[in-house]
């Protein structure tokens, strides 16, 4: 064998045993150390975030908003109502995106406008009191959360479809308003699906 093909033969060797070890290591035992942080730290965000009902069943995650509408896509009144979603057909977490049309584009205008018409309706409420989030999807289309202002605006249809007394439903939903993360990122909101599952429990 010349000394060319013993250099070739251990230099591949030691390649072949380098990418060994560091599959071991990295892609092994960094996943397992990781995953073991994880499940002993913070088990719940490692899990996905799962949330329940009051009977133990998976209902969802927090981090993912869900539609309350029928089958039709009407919504369920007796429900706090979620942001419009462009993920698929509505909060698609295989499909996630926003609309990417610009404010000036005429079909997200009529978009707007016909949903804004609707929420007055079902809210018995003037147009001009529709939060701007109540009629926009988010860039994700994922977004679990509502701003307070569309909450409470919510509150009386809630209280009346389910034969509560309102102050019980408005506070409810302020017990339920998670505020700037570390006091000054992002805006106080709202986030439906717990919402809704401690209307359900509060029923």
């Amino acid at each position: 064998m010349s000394t060319s093909t013993r250099t070739t033969v251990r230099t591949a060797g030691v390649a072949v045993r380098a990418m060994l070890v560091l599959t071991l290591v990295l892609g092994v035992g960094y996943t397992a150390l990781v995953t073991v942080i994880g499940q002993l730290a913070l088990p719940w965000q490692a899990n996905g975030s799962v949330v329940h009902d009051a009977a133990g069943e998976t209902v969802g995650s927090s981090l993912i908003g869900q539609s309350f509408t029928d089958a039709s896509g009407a919504a369920l009144p007796e429900y706090f109502q979620s942001r419009p979603s462009a993920a698929g057909d509505g909060y698609d977490a295989g499909a996630s995106s926003g609309s990417n049309l610009g404010p000036e584009n005429a079909d997200l205008v009529a978009a707007i406008e016909e949903r804004r018409a609707a929420i007055a309706e079902l809210e018995g409420v003037a147009p001009s009191e529709i939060p701007a989030d109540a009629v926009t999807a988010s860039g994700s289309g994922l977004d679990p959360h509502i701003s307070p202002a569309y909450a409470l605006l919510q509150v009386p249809r809630v209280a009346e479809v389910r034969g509560l007394d309102e102050p019980a439903v408005q506070a409810l939903v302020e017990t339920h308003v998670q505020q700037r993360d570390l006091g000054y990122l992002g805006e106080p909101r709202v986030n439906v699906v717990e919402l809704n599952l401690a209307l359900d429990a509060l029923r």
